[in-house]
């Protein structure tokens, strides 16, 4: 319990993306404010229901990845098409970015210490930089450059050291590229600070000594040995909601037969649902297996007519409470996904859209919870088939139970808790809240 004779700490903790991004932000701010903290998480609107209701402070922040995947629906199509989506996030996040300095100086009155998230990074930075406050980076995603683990976007090829770093380089080239124009031409004049440099805040002595702490788990990928101390692997962030239970359909489907397998690609959407829907059904047929399906925001759809009594079509799920219950997993490979499916202690068949998801399907298959992943191609010419009878095996299952044991040995949220301490971040101690009229 934290000491009443101390007052706790203000913290604004910036983010943007989609729920796999928000919900570990939500499980860390839920932890701090568990130790007395007080938690702000700013990010969009379409979240404030669900953050209000984990008890913590909201802000907004113009950024709806859900409204920009909804409008966009090819650009799951042309994911792995980096050229295509640097281009389109270089656009929408100067577009975003004009309201940001405002925004953000609202939300971060009062705050003692400022935590900034992927995209959001570079915005949560630069105000503490105006307000002369500490911060911390929060990745859910490596980023630290190594000479012996290659960029996320080389994932599953090796490369000698030297041409390892130099594509982190380029890679920070890359996301300077996509941001310059948010950060340079909006965020940074706006709150009177001086832009970066044409390559961005990355090669300067400060970047390199950045404090990072990241929200995975040694288990699935060791830190690697070149990493500073800076840089902190605490384990995974989980944000579970104890009181779900299946509703009465579910249950009793759950009852009818084996474990069926669980079909889900969270926040993605699909340019043509449809079709990839009856992909994905008429090879779940012709495996035999049960299958719970779960279209999220649009990667699929719920088929018409009369539903074949081995399927289950439901919108979503808590998956903390629904693929424990799971005989295996097909997902696109989200960091958020990744997690529960890994805490699960079930196998994987990951089919990846874009952005990092490629990387932590290779990261399963290197670790043997998980087989080959497959493009939407492949699933589209019948290779779920196989895949599925391959994961089901029994040494990859015994597998995944094993490093699900693993996991559950590991308190994340207390490590970054800890490590935050340990850079004299933190205090602890009685909640102080954000001032009365700051931004709701």
């Amino acid at each position: 319990m934290p000491d009443a004779g101390m007052s706790g700490q203000r913290i604004a903790l910036f983010t943007i993306g989609t729920q796999g991004d928000i919900r570990p932000c939500l499980a860390l701010g839920r932890g701090l404010q568990q130790q007395g903290h007080s938690v702000r998480v700013v990010t969009s609107l379409n979240f404030e229901t669900w953050i209000r209701r984990q008890g913590l402070d909201f802000a907004p922040l113009t950024a709806d990845f859900q409204a920009l995947l909804t409008a966009e629906r090819e650009l799951a199509d042309q994911g792995l098409n980096m050229r295509r989506m640097a281009a389109l996030f270089r656009t929408r996040f100067e577009e975003w970015a004009g309201s940001w300095a405002v925004e953000g100086l609202q939300a971060s009155e009062g705050a003692s210490l400022l935590l900034g998230v992927g995209n959001s990074t570079l915005l949560a930075q630069a105000l503490a930089e105006v307000r002369g406050l500490p911060f911390v980076r929060v990745q859910l995603q490596p980023l630290t450059p190594s000479r012996y683990l290659p960029p996320m976007l080389l994932a599953g090829r090796r490369y000698p050291p030297q041409l390892s770093l130099a594509a982190y380089q380029l890679l920070r080239l890359l996301v300077w590229y996509v941001m310059q124009p948010a950060i340079n031409r909006r965020v940074r004049p706006q709150l009177g600070l001086r832009p970066y440099p044409w390559h961005g805040p990355y090669f300067s002595e400060t970047g390199l000594r950045a404090r990072v702490l990241y929200g995975f788990s040694r288990h699935v990928l060791p830190p690697p040995p070149d990493w500073p101390a800076s840089a902190m692997v605490c384990g995974y962030w989980f944000l579970d909601e104890p009181d779900w239970r299946p509703d009465a359909e579910l249950q009793r489907f759950l009852e009818a037969g084996e474990p069926p397998v669980y079909v889900g690609f969270g926040s993605m959407v699909s340019g043509d649902a449809e079709t990839f829907t009856r992909q994905i059904i008429d090879s779940l047929h012709r495996s035999g297996r049960r299958v719970v399906l779960a279209t999220g925001w649009g990667a699929m759809s719920a088929p018409p007519g009369r539903l074949d009594e081995r399927l289950l079509v439901i919108r979503e799920a808590p998956h903390d409470g629904l693929l424990p219950l799971m005989a295996a997993a097909v997902h696109h490979g989200g960091a958020g996904t990744t997690a529960a499916v890994v805490r699960a202690g079930i196998p994987s068949v990951v089919v990846p859209f874009y952005g990092d998801q490629p990387f932590w399907a290779r990261r399963l298959q290197a670790i043997g919870v998980a087989g080959a992943p497959l493009s939407r191609v492949e699933v589209g010419q019948g290779a779920l088939v196989p895949a599925l009878a391959r994961i089901l095996q029994p040494a990859m299952r015994r597998s995944a139970a094993a490093l699900a044991r693993q996991l559950a040995a590991e308190d994340g949220v207390a490590t970054a808790i800890g490590q935050l301490r340990a850079w004299d971040l933190l205090s602890g101690g009685a909640i102080l809240p954000f001032a009365a009229g700051a931004p709701a």
